[in-house]
């Protein structure tokens, strides 16, 4: 029998579309999304300009794959535990590919194929969570503005002002 964690790492089937391009996310309030250079990450103009505009002082990379991640298992399932956070969640791709779902204004999960190049910015209080495909491997640069806090509420956790803040934005911009 196929486990949870295993099954969620194949290509959506069932109400979440495979692949969901930019242009459709922002159409979706909230998100921003884009796709720079992975190759050269390390001195990206591009990504510096953006690291500065956004005020993106702190930044890590993180390798997901059994190899590199300590507690590989404990850690993909943590991701792939439905959650919110205060702050936004910024990850840019350098290689690899996975998925982040993210939750519509219907509350319908909708399936984001992440590769390399792709950075996507998700608002504080949205609700999501992240798996691998099935190539399980993965390498992500994680941006903050300020320290970086690490703290996921699982759901439900609607009663955190930017799960408010995040709703009312939604109802002034529908």
């Amino acid at each position: 029998m196929t486990s949870k964690v295993e099954s969620c790492r194949k290509r959506a089937r069932g109400g979440l579309p495979t692949r969901v391009w930019a242009q459709y996310l922002l159409s979706l309030r909230g998100w921003t999304t884009q796709n720079l250079d992975a190759d050269k990450y390390e001195n990206d103009p591009e990504l510096e300009k953006i690291r500065k505009e956004r005020n993106y002082s702190w930044m890590d990379v993180i390798t997901i794959c059994k190899d590199k991640l300590p507690n590989y298992e404990e850690k993909i399932k943590m991701f792939y535990e439905e959650h919110l956070h205060l702050d936004d969640e910024i990850r840019y791709i350098l290689d690899g590919s996975g998925y982040f779902d993210v939750r519509d204004q219907e509350d319908r999960w909708i399936r984001i194929f992440m590769e390399k190049g792709d950075m996507i910015t998700l608002p504080a209080g949205i609700y999501h969570r992240f798996t691998l495909d099935q190539k399980d491997y993965v390498k992500a640069m994680r941006l903050f503005v300020g320290e970086p806090v690490w703290t996921a509420y699982g759901r439900p956790a609607d009663h955190f002002e930017a799960r408010g803040q995040y709703l009312e934005f939604l109802a002034q911009t529908a």
